[in-house]
């Protein structure tokens, strides 16, 4: 609203069974005397669990799902159901399943490094002060690579001003029958999981997003955030007006999907990699480097 990636390798035959453990967004009560927190849904606690350290299968079903039975194959499939598609796991030759570190930024050209450009549509501008998120987009952004990874509806679970369904067409029919911002937050994270945040005004979608994850008790990450609205006062000083319109039609891009999360993700991903060839032509080719002239 503002206007100023593969999946981990599933272990060989671990389909998800018919009836597999609760979905992964869902908070399911934790087992008698876990460690964790009440609330926590069950990506969050195998990302808890696998921060300290690779576990096998057998020991993720019965410390992080709470079925002490479940082993062998049954416990393979259940995990592999929870963890397979999730880019924040992987699991290895040796038949145990880790969280993947986050990357060292300044290790890598930015021309390589991975992006999760975001946007949030929005009842209003006050993330904690009442409003809410209504839609939500992450395209993701390698080198040459551009891939939609998220885009929902969001129940706001709070009445949409009419000034705002004129301006997004997002009404409250027809996010009647969305998700909840906590049905999606592992989805989310999952998306922005290594990659550095970015947004036209990223200051505000990010507020958004952070405060969503905690009113919905998830984890927020912390995450390297690029906004460009600075970057193309930075590296295009002769734009007079840097809203996302005045950007998009100096680098020539189009879109008929303004004021929609997905539309306005995938613009600002076009944006951010016009600008990047901006900050490459400036001889700005690390993350450091590009971060003292875009603070």
């Amino acid at each position: 609203m503002s206007d100023a990636a593969l999946p981990a390798r599933r272990p060989e035959g671990a389909t998800a069974p018919d009836s597999g453990p609760p979905a992964a967004a869902a908070f399911v009560a934790p087992p008698a005397g876990s460690r964790f927190r009440p609330g926590a849904t069950l990506a969050e606690r195998a990302a808890a669990y696998l921060g300290e350290g690779p576990r096998a299968p057998d020991d993720i079903a019965h410390d992080v799902l709470g079925l002490a039975r479940a082993s062998g194959v049954v416990a393979g499939r259940l995990v592999a159901a929870l963890l397979g598609a999730d880019p924040r796991f992987a699991f290895d030759a040796d038949g145990r399943w880790s969280r993947i570190a986050e990357p060292v930024l300044g290790a890598v050209p930015l021309a390589e490094l991975p992006f999760a450009v975001v946007d949030v549509e929005t009842t209003g501008l006050r993330a904690r002060a009442g409003d809410r998120v209504t839609e939500i987009a992450v395209v993701h952004v390698d080198g040459g690579r551009v891939e939609l990874a998220l885009a929902s509806l969001v129940n706001p679970e709070v009445p949409i001003p009419a000034y705002i369904t004129a301006l997004t067409g997002i009404s409250d029919e027809l996010v009647r029958d969305a998700p909840p911002f906590a049905l999606v937050a592992d989805e989310l994270l999952a998306a922005l999981h290594g990659r550095v945040f970015v947004a036209h005004n990223a200051a505000f979608d990010w507020r958004f997003v952070s405060a969503e994850l905690e009113r919905a008790g998830a984890f927020v990450p912390r995450v390297e955030r690029l906004c460009t609205v600075r970057m193309a006062r930075a590296l295009v000083p002769e734009l007079e007006r840097r809203n996302l319109d005045s950007v998009r039609q100096f680098f020539g891009i189009e879109t008929d999907h303004r004021h929609r999360a997905g539309g306005d993700a995938l613009v600002t991903a076009a944006v951010l990699r016009r600008l990047l060839g901006r900050a490459a032509e400036s001889g700005i080719e690390t993350w450091p480097a590009l971060r003292s002239v875009v603070p």
